[in-house]
């Protein structure tokens, strides 16, 4: 999926204009989450892809007239029943584009492709009258705008200008958002904002040296995690046999993971996954897991050595809120053998845990209701 954040670079690396066509609003089942964006190129060439298919053509008719008179749009582009040929999603939803004009030295600065930073635009009639130059502002650095002062500190005289009123009230708005890393509308009672984050990658860190472990870092890396394989015997721990992690430890797996969160280097999208099989291990590093406000920590094992597990959990005194925080024995069951399967299985629930109680885990075609519910990105009033 590529994001407007990710296409900076892209977007203008061969000298030309190009549009951008970024979905700002996403209601029912649509294929895409709000902040997807598509470029069309001078050119002729397009990088992206907004809905699988269904409206890319239109968008790109659109794009066209951006490119031709410089003015930003907003379209909608939803299904219509009545008409099978008319623009939309046959799946139902419907999406709102925000197509516009960016030049080479739009931003005289672009971010690394990992680097955390956000883009604000300015979405409502008021804002796509006007032309490109103050409806754009790139924050290279978010924690630092993470407070309304900082934000006003650095930004203050841009966001001005952006929405041509004290920047107070947008500042206080804002701040919060980029602190968490959120992409949606901020409405401001007239102008309206779309704010985009990019944080560093969530955190993936696999305990233990195995087959199994080097099947669960391949298929982190695929998913965009910064990957660290901790073991603490050496025989075991060569970064030549976990070619897909960043990052391979020999270190004792608690001490690491204390150390590493003491540093401010996990946060709530942090995932640890216990696969070393060994209680010598595995009780230190979920203790010091299970206090700490992750994403998601499981633990590989059977059925029996889950219940050992857990013994041996409460007498180290976590409580019962503290060790329902684990996913043991780890994965969804899908009929795993291999190392492979076993690493789809624990991303399955990795990805299901990190959705939210909504989440069913059971097949589509048992459920009703919309598939993609990105509307949950939309930040409202």
């Amino acid at each position: 999926m590529l994001d407007m954040l990710d296409a900076l670079a892209a977007a203008t690396a061969d000298g030309f204009p190009c549009a951008a066509a970024t979905i700002v609003r996403a209601s029912g089942s649509v294929p895409r989450p709000v902040g997807t964006s598509m470029l069309i190129h001078q050119t002729g060439g397009i990088t992206g892809s907004l809905s699988g298919g269904c409206v890319e053509a239109a968008v790109v008719a659109v794009a066209e007239e951006v490119l031709a008179d410089g003015q930003p749009r907003v379209e909608s582009f939803g299904y219509s029943d009545t008409d099978a040929f008319a623009v939309g999603l046959s799946c139902g939803g419907t999406l709102e584009v925000l197509i516009q004009l960016l030049h080479p030295g739009t931003f005289p600065v672009i971010p690394k492709p990992d680097a955390p930073c956000a883009l604000v635009r300015r979405i409502d009639a008021g804002g796509t009258a006007q032309n490109n130059a103050a409806q754009l502002l790139l924050v290279p650095d978010p924690r630092r705008a993470a407070s309304t002062a900082g934000l006003l500190a650095d930004h203050g005289a841009a966001l001005a200008a952006m929405l041509d009123m004290d920047p107070a009230h947008a500042a206080a708005r804002l701040a919060p958002l980029l602190a968490s890393g959120r992409t949606g509308i901020v409405e401001l009672g007239g102008p309206v904002l779309f704010l985009e984050s990019r944080l560093a990658p969530a955190r993936l860190l696999v305990i233990g040296a195995n087959d199994f472990s080097a099947a669960l870092a391949r298929q982190g890396r695929l998913l965009g995690y910064h990957v660290t394989v901790c073991d603490a015997r050496p025989a075991f721990t060569v970064p030549e046999r976990f070619p897909a992690a960043h990052q391979v430890r020999v270190r004792w797996p608690d001490q690491y993971l204390r150390e590493e969160a003491s540093a401010g280097r996990l946060d709530a999208r942090s995932v640890v996954c216990v696969l070393s099989h060994d209680a010598k291990f595995d009780i230190p590093v979920l203790i010091e897991a299970l206090r700490l406000d992750l994403g998601y920590v499981g633990a590989m094992g059977s059925r029996r050595s889950h219940e050992q597990r857990m013994t041996a959990l409460r007498d180290a005194g976590l409580s019962a809120t503290e060790t329902a925080k684990l996913h043991s024995p780890i994965g969804l069951d899908i009929g795993a053998a291999t190392p492979e399967e076993t690493a789809l299985s624990v991303f399955a629930e990795i990805v299901a845990a990190r959705s939210g109680a909504a989440v069913s885990g059971q097949p589509l075609r048992a459920l009703s209701g919309p598939i993609h519910p990105f509307t949950r990105q939309h930040v409202s009033h």
